[in-house]
């Protein structure tokens, strides 16, 4: 199926609101008919000065299928300007209920269409969310938020053109070209023959704008990944003075989404004067064969100047159709994208429920683990085997690209092993529920992610409430404070633990967002702790801080750290040493230093002492 019908099923599963707007859209489009085909008795009575009364009659005595009954015809006014004053009057009425159903289909279409994209984008989002980590970096960040935001914009544009003003001009339409028949069916046939002709040349347009819209949406992701990434590097394109180089960059990508604009624009373009060279030709014909009617005298003229007014009424209504009919193929390609999005399989699923994982209290086991990063070959970690004992702190170290960090983030799942098996307590992770894998598990990383909000908010980004007392849950985050020896400098903001943080933390110091993430690792009370360079960037007075926060706070927990100052290097009970995928030695830092030719370099060169 087509992913727009795919996702416009979404909306119509709104029957209710679908049904309202649909009547709305009748009666705005009835009163339009019925104000065409009123014009017929009122040109009548200008021209032959006849009343409604007599008009009614001779309706009546014609034998069709409704008949004016006749205490109505008793009703009607003998004068004929009184009816004409009726029957403006109607028309007046009419165009004012049409205007308020018109105004009803719309607000009931468009609001459709918001709330089902905002779903739409709502459930890319979630599932973006849950996509597996390599997933998301291999392909790059920006693709996905160029899809969840750009993508579902211009979804949102082709919902509006099939429920709002399609169907508003092809009713329209509809009810002038029942006026045109009953005024004169055979003149009002011929039109019926152009439709099928319109209909081909838009399909073909429709597939060019289909082209050009996909292609220019995979354009304009690079340039937001180039607009993002310059904007996050801002300091380092300065300093580097690579202003022209980033220009550059932009312009070229920038030129490659203008020339996918324009072709897009080209097949619009085309579409107008198209129609418009149809609809004359139509109208040229009809002319020439109602010319011939009514010189044989088999059509009045009246009749055919009401039935070319009523097939110029319903040309106009379709008219539109063209550029409508173009968004909605346009649509099809960032519904085709968000669909392709949905496709991908999320992280951990396996169809089945799995079981919780108990709280760690054994062993962490790397059985034979081997990891490649998807595009490469070298696998990142290769045969991995290495046991942690509860409690015990064990420090990674190796030169970089030796496959640390990747090691580290198999034991989350934040990567799947290629091969071998990551055990706690004896367990597969593999085989266990994700979310009770991760609540055991607090990671610390070199660069902090903070998120706009407060500062106690920060602290307790991912932790469940699991009590509604505010006072409790607050007393709790500043007890995880104090601990990171954060609660000092905290108390220092301007508005302490509800000071509003700048984008990712800019307004704190480096040591300050580390103590802040250590806090909210406190808070979460894991059973395993992986700290992944987090002194690495930091001076010697932070630094003293965060040690005695993660001293104390490693007491009874697993603790991973991956290493690239002596002092943390000293904390451990034990020191695994890596190079070019495995695992080369282990051991104190004494027994190394005397057994491992590889640490005393890193010893020298590498492990950095606080400065």
């Amino acid at each position: 199926m087509n992913p727009f019908w795919h996702f416009t099923r979404k909306m119509f599963r709104r029957r209710a609101t679908i049904a309202w707007a649909l009547l709305f859209a009748m009666i705005s489009a009835g009163g339009l008919g019925v104000g065409l085909v009123t014009l017929g008795p009122m040109l009548k009575m200008i021209l032959s000065g006849e009343n409604l009364a007599d008009l009614a009659n001779q309706f009546n005595a014609q034998g069709h299928v409704i008949s004016v009954p006749p205490w109505l015809v008793a009703l009607l006014p003998a004068d004929p300007f009184d009816g004409i004053v009726v029957l403006m009057t109607g028309i007046l009425f009419l165009t004012i209920l049409g205007g308020f159903a018109n105004f009803m289909h719309k607000y009931l279409t468009q609001a459709l269409a918001a709330t089902t994209v905002a779903k739409i984008r709502q459930e890319v989002f979630c599932h973006v969310i849950h996509l597996p980590l390599e997933t998301v970096v291999t392909r790059g960040p920006t693709e996905f938020v160029a899809r969840i935001v750009r993508d579902a914009a211009e979804l949102q544009r082709g919902f509006i053109a099939l429920t709002s003003k399609s169907v508003t001009q092809i009713l329209k339409g509809g009810a002038a070209l029942i006026a045109a028949f009953v005024f004169q069916p055979l003149l009002s046939l011929t039109v019926i023959v152009v439709g099928p002709i319109l209909g081909i040349i838009l399909r073909k347009l429709g597939k060019r704008i289909r082209r050009g819209t996909r292609g220019s949406l995979q354009a304009q992701e690079g340039l937001l990944r180039v607009a993002t990434e310059t904007m996050h590097g801002l300091r380092a394109v300065k300093v580097n003075t690579g202003e022209r180089r980033i220009i550059g960059w932009f312009h070229r990508i920038n030129k490659v989404v203008l020339r996918q604009e324009l072709r897009v624009r080209t097949a619009r373009a085309m579409t107008p004067p198209i129609v418009e060279i149809v609809s004359v030709i139509t109208v040229g014909a009809l002319a020439i064969f109602a010319s011939r009617l009514i010189l044989n005298q088999t059509l009045s003229p009246e009749r055919f100047v009401l039935a070319v007014s009523s097939l110029g009424m319903a040309l106009a209504s379709f008219r539109p159709l063209a550029s409508l009919l173009n968004d909605i193929q346009a649509s099809a390609a960032p519904a085709g994208r968000l669909a392709a999005i949905l496709d991908l399989p999320r992280e951990g699923s396996t169809g089945i429920r799995l079981k919780g994982l108990p709280r760690h209290r054994v062993s962490v086991e790397f059985e034979e683990v081997s990891y490649t990063y998807p595009q490469t070959n070298r696998p990142a970690v290769k045969s991995i085997c290495l046991t942690i004992k509860s409690g015990e702190r064990v420090a990674l170290v190796g030169p970089n690209g030796s496959g640390k960090t990747t090691l580290a983030s198999l034991l989350p799942r934040l990567l799947e092993p290629s091969s071998g098996r990551v055990l706690i307590d004896g367990i597969d992770i593999a085989t266990v529920d994700l979310r009770s894998l991760r609540r055991q598990i607090s990671m610390v990383t070199q660069e902090t992610v903070l998120f706009r909000g407060t500062v106690a908010d920060n602290i307790a980004f991912g932790i469940e409430k699991s009590t509604p007392d505010r006072h409790e849950r607050m007393n709790r985050i500043i007890d995880a404070a104090r601990r990171a020896h954060a609660d000092e400098f905290i108390r220092k903001l301007p508005n302490g633990y509800d000071t509003d943080l700048a984008e990712q933390g800019a307004s704190l110091s480096g040591g300050e967002r580390q103590r802040l993430a250590i806090a909210r690792a406190i808070l979460r009370d894991p059973a395993i702790l992986i700290l992944d360079e987090a002194t690495s960037q930091i001076d010697a007075e932070s630094e003293a801080h965060i040690n005695a926060a993660l001293k104390e706070f490693c007491q009874g927990r697993t603790a991973l750290l991956i290493a690239h100052r002596l002092s943390t290097v000293h904390n451990a009970d034990r020191i695994v040493v890596m190079d070019d995928a495995r695992i080369v030695a282990q051991g104190t830092h004494e027994q190394l230093l005397g057994s491992c030719e590889l640490y005393q370099r890193l010893t020298r060169t590498q492990l950095m002492a606080p400065m």
